[in-house]
């Protein structure tokens, strides 16, 4: 299935609204999609006999800075038994300093893969995930402070005692 046959298929479940950029330009070619519905969205992808998307191959939490204000999750989608894949991304506003975390929902009820991913993206690029069923820190600390793959992450002199840098 084409990449614009996908689109076509979403927009006819869930409206124009849902999709707010379509990108071709890239080798690989992705859509935006509204942050709300992102769940909804992946379970019609996942459970949808023609497109089946039955594995989420990665997902990925960027900053894009203190001057663009935004942050996004992608989502590396594939169907295995259809040899298809598709890109969707989120983007969110970016916190400041003190103010809470960003909110997505989780899709890890849809890809158990999820759980991982998800945790991971908080963990080191400060995005919570709605509704996930054991949102904590993965791979660092759980007394860790700031989120260490934001632009303006600052590395502690020390932690517990210990010389970092």
């Amino acid at each position: 299935m084409t990449f614009s046959e996908i689109t076509d298929l979403l927009v006819a479940r869930f409206g124009p609204d849902v999709i707010l950029q379509t990108n071709t330009t890239n080798p690989q070619p992705f859509l935006v999609i509204r942050t709300d519905a992102v769940a909804e969205v992946c379970g019609f992808l996942r459970d949808d006999d023609r497109l089946f998307f039955d594995f989420l191959a990665c997902m990925t939490g960027i900053d894009n800075g203190p001057q663009a204000a935004t942050m996004e999750v992608v989502y590396n989608l594939t169907s295995i038994p259809y040899e298809h894949n598709l890109t969707l991304k989120v983007v969110v506003p970016r916190n400041a300093e003190g103010e809470p975390l960003p909110v997505v929902p989780t899709v890890s009820a849809i890809w158990r893969t999820a759980d991982w991913h998800e945790r991971e993206i908080y963990d080191l690029v400060g995005v919570r995930f709605a509704n996930h069923p054991d949102l904590r820190r993965i791979l660092l600390p759980t007394d860790w402070e700031g989120h260490p793959l934001r632009k303006d992450y600052r590395d502690m002199e020390t932690y517990h005692g210990i010389r970092v840098k």
